[in-house]
């Protein structure tokens, strides 16, 4: 099927309607209490309250907030919104540009865009989930579910931390002849590499190197589905989405072709659909940075996961190579040499990009999406300093090909003009607090 028939196709297929929502009593907090997903039903679940911060402290992240938000990225033609809050409280939240460029659509809390690899911190999430309730085991090779996967020693843990030796998908099926006019299915990624093995170039021995790899998510989307029995978009729904009431969020699919928010590149133009885009799992979903706060919220809190499944996830796997830039289990993180840690995920697809950023001692989270590429997009870790003594690493891209400097007396970047006071206004407040 060519692109557009699939586009056509598509968006003629109706979507169907959700199953009945129950609700949850508000007083269950324990694990064990959590809501349960049942045939005909999908309980929400009730976050807890924000924790009480003083006015002064709200005011004093909000003032730095927007004096960043406004000199890196408003003034520097983003396009798309922003939330940066602590101990669940939202401190900060902005929103500049239009759906549509030269449009009239403005962008809003409500407004899905593509998270790119963001997309990565729920597949590798469900992944863990379906660990902890008993479906699989991370330490089983791949090829125990899918018995075709001719690639010995593989884990679902290699591909979770991206050592899995295998080559990107991104470059592979077009180099061994995939037919552009087609969009590829994970299926067809996982085809390739069982039947294509011996034209595969920098296939490497897994557990051996860190090699950031989106062949690796697309696969454990399909497992996924494996495990679970339900599509990823469906799993996605019904365990993550509908439980926290991520209204605006979802799994891109050809349904959504004509009425999902498109990408643009810096310049302002638009960025097509190519025939990577039916892939999931390393990318396609769409949500705010309000409902990525939601998701936050239910990652610090025990609504989903054990603490044991959460401390996998935050290990650094990537310790082969010095310095302060390592991966988890679908996280990236910054472990820095004063004990502090730096958990998060960037994403770029086509003209959008995305960073999620979590403290997890602070419980504060900063959140940028935009749908017109702008490379302050990832300056936004220097807003960490708004919440400790933390390091401020230059902005990487989602390749992490760019270098990060181990301290502070590194030469400044175009922004360091927002982060001395940033660090001048925490010392300060430190010394008040003391």
């Amino acid at each position: 099927m060519s692109l557009n028939q699939s586009i056509i196709s598509g968006v003629s297929i109706t979507l169907l309607s959700l199953s009945i929502i129950l609700f949850i009593n508000s007083s269950c907090k324990s694990h064990t209490d959590k809501a349960i997903i049942k045939k005909d039903s999908i309980a929400l679940l009730t976050l807890p309250a924000p924790a009480v911060i003083s006015e002064m402290e709200k005011n004093r992240i909000k003032l730095i907030s927007k004096n960043w938000y406004d000199s890196v990225l408003k003034n520097r033609g983003f396009n798309g919104g922003m939330i940066v809050a602590k101990d669940g409280n939202v401190i900060f939240e902005e929103y500049t540009g239009t759906a549509h460029i030269q449009g009239t659509d403005t962008l809003t809390s409500n407004s899905p865009m593509h998270i790119a690899s963001v997309s990565k911190t729920f597949t590798a999430m469900a992944v863990l989930k379906l660990w902890q309730d008993g479906k699989l085991n991370i330490d089983d090779e791949y090829s125990r579910f899918f018995p075709q996967f001719n690639y010995p020693g593989i884990t679902i843990r290699n591909l979770l931390s991206h050592r899995s030796g295998l080559p990107n998908y991104n470059y592979f099926m077009e180099t061994l002849g995939w037919d552009k006019s087609i969009f590829v299915k994970n299926e067809d990624v996982l085809n390739f590499l069982v039947t294509r093995k011996a034209e595969l170039k920098d296939v490497t021995n897994p557990g051996t190197h860190f090699n950031y790899c989106n062949t690796n998510y697309a696969l454990l989307a399909l497992l996924i589905e494996k495990a679970s029995g339900l599509s990823y978009a469906d799993y996605m729904k019904n365990t993550f989405f509908i439980p926290l009431q991520m209204k605006n969020t979802f799994v891109f699919t050809l349904a959504d072709t004509l009425k999902a928010i498109p990408s643009y590149n810096w310049r302002g133009g638009l960025e097509p659909y190519t025939f990577l885009d039916q892939v999931y799992g390393d990318k396609n979903i769409y949500s705010t940075p309000a409902d990525l706060l939601r998701w936050d919220r239910a990652l610090s809190t025990n609504l989903f996961f054990t603490k044991e499944t959460l401390e996998q996830a935050y290990t650094p796997y990537s310790n082969e190579r010095p310095g302060i830039r390592n991966y988890g289990l679908g996280w990236r993180m910054y472990i820095l040499p004063n004990d502090k840690k730096i958990i998060y995920h960037n994403g770029w697809w086509h003209g959008s990009n995305a960073t999620f950023i979590r403290l997890i001692n602070e419980n504060a989270t900063i959140i940028v999406v935009g749908n017109k590429f702008t490379r302050g997009v990832y300056k936004a870790k220097m807003l960490t300093g708004i919440f400790g003594d933390y390091y401020n690493p230059t902005e990487d891209d989602e390749n992490g090909s760019t270098k990060e400097s181990l301290s502070v007396k590194a030469p400044l970047s175009i922004s360091d003009s927002i982060l001395i006071p940033i660090q001048a206004e925490t010392r300060s407040s430190k010394k008040k607090k003391n």
